[in-house]
């Protein structure tokens, strides 16, 4: 079995230590870094599958550290922070980080958060292969299931992993409310914790990419009380 490499971005040793041990006893490649710069260093000569990156850190911090990572494409990224406080988790995850974990946290949940987050992404691969050549088309765009990739007049839009998932979601599924539950339990793998605001996260962000107006949106619309509903055609009716 392919051993699947995870970079440490904390500034912490002694939790760098830890952590890069009990992986490590999971079967996982570990490498740890203590900074942004010393991060790049490394993913420009490794590769990692995933980025495990404290929101708190001398010189850049996280958030500006995920943003550059996700402009890149870059690999799938779980935020740590010593903070916990609902408006970082929610910054996190608009800057394109699939998954947040507050300190102090138990390394078996931080073990099933990184099995959730690969498991989506091997699934989404799984998914292209059996998708060969389906390619959806609403307004001006194409999404391409077998590239992961979408157009928008030809030019292509940049989407995150998360942010591509819940596209491909709502375009297999046009003209149909799907709430909050479905659209969690549809995301293979994300577990939820009560009052998870997650889904409307990652609708905002998908919402500033394609709609021409994202607080009057025509595409992914807001069906209040029951969720969200995808209309291809853009326009009420």
């Amino acid at each position: 079995m392919d051993n699947k490499h995870i970079l440490v971005v904390d500034d912490d040793p002694g939790l760098r230590e830890l952590l890069e041990q009990y992986l490590a006893e999971q079967g996982y490649v570990v490498k740890s870094v203590a900074d942004g710069n010393a991060m790049k260093r490394h993913l420009a000569q490794h590769f990692a599958d995933l980025v495990i990156l404290d929101l708190m850190l001398p010189g850049e911090d996280g958030l500006t550290l995920a943003r550059q990572l996700r402009a890149q494409g870059g690999q799938p990224i779980i935020m740590l922070s010593a903070r916990g406080e609902d408006i970082d988790r929610i910054i996190g995850l608009e800057v394109g980080a699939d998954d947040y974990l507050a300190k102090p946290f138990n390394p078996r949940e931080l073990l099933a958060r990184i099995r959730a987050v690969l498991r989506r992404k091997q699934d989404m691969g799984a998914t292209q292969q059996e998708r060969i050549g389906e390619i959806y088309r609403f307004g001006p765009f194409s999404l391409d299931c077998d590239a992961h990739r979408l157009d928008r007049n030809g030019e292509e839009v940049a989407l995150t992993t998360s942010e591509f998932n819940l596209l491909r979601i709502f375009v297999e599924h046009p003209n149909r409310v799907l709430s909050r539950d479905t659209l969690v339990d549809l995301i293979k793998g994300y577990e939820r914790a009560p009052f998870d605001r997650s889904v409307d996260v990652r609708v905002t962000r998908l919402r500033r990419k394609i709609e021409d107006d994202p607080s009057a949106p025509g595409y992914i619309r807001t069906v209040w009380g029951e969720g969200y509903l995808f209309s291809p055609r853009d326009k009420a009716a």
